[in-house]
């Protein structure tokens, strides 16, 4: 009986058919969530490279002009939700905002708008980085935030909040006035 059972088990013990689907079995999860994660990230770096491009975009449109009226800052910040196509525009919020220094060194908001979030009040103090704005002159500064919801939420890697904030100098004048 027992010469039986070791014989058996020694014959189970070299035999080596089906080793390859249980190697498969074991690593086909990993190598799937390995590739899932890839595909998600790729979908982040294209989502932060349109977030950028909407910054950039945005602030250059605004720059460009002397005086925005309302229905101009309408589809400015329409335009945002058209850059980042394909991907949805639900989770964007913009801010643009036109902040000047006076001759004290003092930072303020002449005017905001904004779409998903709230805008600055006028007259309100703003963090800048140094070097980019220089006595008496006015920046156009856009904000633009997105949340992204990942494939992995169950994981506790649910979102990556992407945040861009872009500054541009007028170009026609000193300062952007808005109408």
């Amino acid at each position: 009986m027992t010469s039986s059972l070791t014989h058996r088990l020694h014959r189970f013990w070299r035999d080596c058919r089906g080793l390859s689907a249980v190697e498969f079995a074991l690593i086909a999860p990993v190598m799937i969530l390995l590739y899932l994660g890839a595909v998600d990230l790729s979908l982040v770096l294209s989502i932060d490279r349109k977030v950028t491009s909407a910054a950039s975009a945005l602030a250059d449109l605004v720059a460009q002009d002397d005086i925005i009226t309302d229905d101009e800052m309408g589809e400015i910040l329409n335009a945002g939700a058209v850059i980042l196509a394909p991907f949805d525009p639900t989770p964007m919020q913009i801010r643009v905002s036109s902040v000047m220094m006076d001759t004290g060194g003092d930072v303020e908001v002449q005017w905001s708008d904004a779409r998903g979030m709230s805008p600055y009040s006028e007259g309100a103090g703003v963090a800048i980085p140094g070097g980019i704005l220089q006595p008496n002159r006015s920046i156009i500064m856009v904000e633009v935030n997105y949340e992204h919801e990942t494939l992995f939420s169950e994981l506790g890697l649910s979102r990556f909040n992407l945040n861009e904030a872009f500054y541009l100098r007028p170009r026609r004048s000193l300062v952007v006035s808005r109408e």
